[in-house]
């Protein structure tokens, strides 16, 4: 499993591969606002496809469409042999797939049709998402109401079912987009609330009890071996766990910095040190504008503090911290442009 290397890119129509050397390079995380799934994509394309390569393409999400199209629903809606259906709670594992299972099928093939004629003649990266089996663990409920984390022998199961459903998909979208470099990227924003034992039970009175740290790093391990291409895995959440997301050998990390710590940053170093990449989410997504310059400047400040020198952005991927569902459709563009321009302005300090 490996991070993004400069790579093969095309430029915004799709019609022929460039090949670049872009030291730092710039992406999305998911999500994105609006209901068109067609708007979404080629918006996505047109932004993140350009000669210099520095953008990295990817497929958005689109949950303002409703149930099946949020993170939660569209991983579900993977599963093998573990059909779910919505309810007053939440998405829920069911007995047999209902009507709200065939409406995040219908999403699914939607995102894919879009994708593919978006994407036609594409050769190079293409960053899919799927939340993480823990994420999903946390909010999937079983059929008595409790969450799936309650039980171990029903998370091993869904652990298990998400993998297959992750190989099926990434092999769906080889398979429509042949020259697609896929990445695999994991969301598990609930991993730490997992691993400290602070999700509440159905009651709403008691913890459901901390994952095992090792269970935990075991499941990851499981559905990033369903795919033989570049892997990351992303954690908005301010105590991401890096020692542990780098022990499942995932080829990069994308966190949340715009806050962090000097020994966060001290734990990005150790983490590059490892040869994981990592993809620095500099760019607010509650609506708070950052310049490109200070995003550089936060990079830069955050590296120094770790001891690092200018050598260590090879390979970094500017990022905003979250999806930009929450966000109107220009925002969203917005912070994608200011993505690229920071990744372009860290790349000058590489070539210093």
């Amino acid at each position: 499993m490996t991070g993004v290397e400069p790579a093969v890119s095309a430029t915004a129509d799709t019609s022929g591969p460039v090949v670049t050397t872009a030291p730092v390079r710039a992406t999305g995380i998911g999500s994105w606002p609006g209901t068109s799934a067609r708007e979404a994509v080629r918006t996505v394309r047109d932004l993140l496809l350009d000669d210099e390569g520095v953008g990295l393409a990817f497929l958005p999400e689109t949950p303002g469409r409703g149930p099946g199209a949020d993170i939660i629903g569209r991983a579900a809606g993977l599963l093998t042999d573990l059909p779910v259906d919505l309810q007053p709670s939440g998405w829920r594992l069911v007995d047999r797939p209902g009507r709200d299972a065939a409406r995040t099928a219908s999403f699914h093939r939607e995102d894919l049709d879009e994708l593919a004629e978006a994407y036609d003649g594409h050769v190079g990266p293409l960053k899919v998402q799927v939340a993480g089996p823990w994420t999903l663990a946390a909010s999937l409920r079983l059929n008595r109401g409790e969450r799936v984390l309650v039980d171990p022998g029903a998370a091993a199961d869904l652990v298990a079912s998400l993998a297959d459903g992750v190989s099926r998909y990434v092999a769906g979208v080889r398979r429509l987009v042949p020259g697609a470099e896929v990445v695999l990227q994991l969301d598990e924003p609930s991993l730490p609330a997992a691993l400290e034992g602070s999700l509440p039970t159905d009651s709403g009175y008691g913890r459901i009890r901390a994952v095992d740290p090792q269970v935990a790093a075991s499941g990851l391990r499981t559905v990033l071996a369903a795919h033989d291409g570049p892997t990351v895995i992303h954690s908005c959440h301010p105590a991401a766990p890096l020692p542990l997301l780098r022990s499942t050998g995932v080829g990069a990390v994308a966190l949340d910095l715009t806050a962090a710590t000097p020994a966060r940053w001290e734990s990005v170093a150790a983490t590059l040190d490892t040869g994981t990449a990592v993809w620095v989410g500099v760019l607010p997504t509650d609506g708070s504008a950052t310049s490109s310059e200070d995003a550089r400047r936060l990079v830069l400040d955050g590296l120094e503090r770790a001891g690092l020198s200018a050598d260590a952005l090879r390979g970094l991927v500017v990022t905003p911290t979250c999806g930009l569902s929450g966000l109107t459709p220009e925002g969203a563009r917005t912070v994608v442009r200011t993505a690229l321009d920071t990744a372009r302005r860290l790349a000058e300090e590489v070539d210093r």
